[in-house]
């Protein structure tokens, strides 16, 4: 996890969350997490796929709950869904893993 160029790939549903997106990507650099904004005009499903075939270790989902709760959808390349969590959760959740 922590020699992956990319550790996360942030997947907003639609390009109306990308804003919130780009805020938990400043968040997360604080935290020295390294990931990117997957903001293309595609399918939720087409952005997953690729983040699978690219070996992205972590995938975030932001849909309107995520944006609401504050929180993000946690995925795990080659494990699948691990559910909601806070931010400062998710920080705990990716430290643990390292």
């Amino acid at each position: 996890l922590w020699l992956a160029p990319e550790q996360y790939s942030l997947l907003p549903i639609s390009e109306r969350f990308n804003d919130y997106c780009k805020e938990v990507q400043q968040k997360l650099a604080v935290h020295d997490i390294r990931g990117t904004i997957d903001d293309r005009a595609e399918t939720i499903g087409k952005k997953i796929r690729q983040a699978e075939l690219s070996k992205v270790p972590l995938m975030l989902i932001i849909g309107e709950k995520e944006v609401n709760d504050g929180m993000v959808s946690v995925r795990i390349q080659g494990e699948g869904d691990k559910g909601s969590m806070s931010l400062d959760d998710f920080v705990s959740f990716f430290k643990e893993r390292l």
